[in-house]
């Protein structure tokens, strides 16, 4: 009888359905713990990539809350293949999305180099409209950790200096890329100001902190700077948005509101 049930048990328990198994305990147990939370389904090609993996665990990133991230970066460097004019972070970190920017640069056909903006010494202080979350000097990481963090590059360049004092140091370039993640308003709005008109035609800017609750200051100042631009910020689902540069887009989020919903009778 009991051998019989063995037989019996759903293809979840079986062997090539153990990593589904597990997935649905560990829904069931969201569910309970952060009953908010949003899960999302396992089955990613990505998630399988050896290269990006390898990137990951060089980062010490591979269990963490950033691949997402880190994966759509890569993906909208894509994007700028044929755009011409350099590359850009504002907010390096350890170097992680640089790298990626790295890479990208040595396989393009364009001749590109890479700027890097931080202060070295972690975030600037926050003013009333970030929040409470960030305090002047969190991230701080040293410019010598990022310069050997980047070591396998050599067409990039480190400006340290608090935003924007250093931009002039690329005031004559123009760019085809640019990667902001500085988490609070005034070096996001500075930056933004600074690198739009100086981004080409196709060219992508892209915000690590765009809708985020911890940054609320950085979607604020963004949206408010594109309020008269043809550009708009494309919101990512892991947090983090992006424009191209030249790209009209619809200036209103979700496509439709729940009183235009009821009147379609959905």
């Amino acid at each position: 009888m009991a051998s019989r049930w063995i037989r019996g048990i759903p293809k979840l328990f079986q062997a090539r359905h153990r990593r589904l198994w597990r997935f649905y305990v560990l829904l069931a147990m969201g569910r309970l713990l952060v009953p908010a939370y949003r899960f999302k389904w396992p089955q990613m090609d990505w998630w399988e990539d050896k290269s990006f993996n390898r990137y990951l665990e060089r980062f010490g990133e591979s269990g963490w809350l950033n691949t997402d991230r880190r994966w759509m970066l890569s993906q909208l460097l894509r994007l700028t293949e044929a755009v011409p004019g350099d590359t850009a972070e504002c907010g390096v970190f350890k170097g992680a999305s640089s790298y990626l920017i790295c890479s990208a640069n040595v396989q393009s056909t364009q001749k590109r180099w890479h700027f890097v903006f931080d202060s070295f010494e972690g975030l600037s202080a926050p003013v009333g409209s970030d929040g409470d979350h960030w305090k002047a000097g969190d991230l701080t990481v040293s410019e010598d950790l990022v310069q050997q963090n980047l070591s396998d590059f050599t067409e990039f360049s480190l400006h340290k200096g608090w935003i924007p004092e250093r931009f002039p140091d690329a005031a004559e370039r123009s760019f085809s890329f640019v990667h902001i993640d500085v988490d609070v308003m005034e070096p996001t709005r500075d930056s933004v100001g600074f690198f739009y008109p100086r981004l080409n035609d196709g060219g992508v800017l892209l915000c690590d902190d765009y809708g985020c609750t911890t940054c609320p200051g950085a979607t604020e100042c963004i949206d408010a700077y594109l309020e008269d631009k043809p550009e708009k910020m494309i919101a990512l689902t892991a947090g983090g948005g992006f424009f191209i540069k030249g790209l009209q887009t619809r200036a209103d989020g979700f496509a439709a509101t729940s009183d235009q919903l009821k009147e379609v009778g959905v």
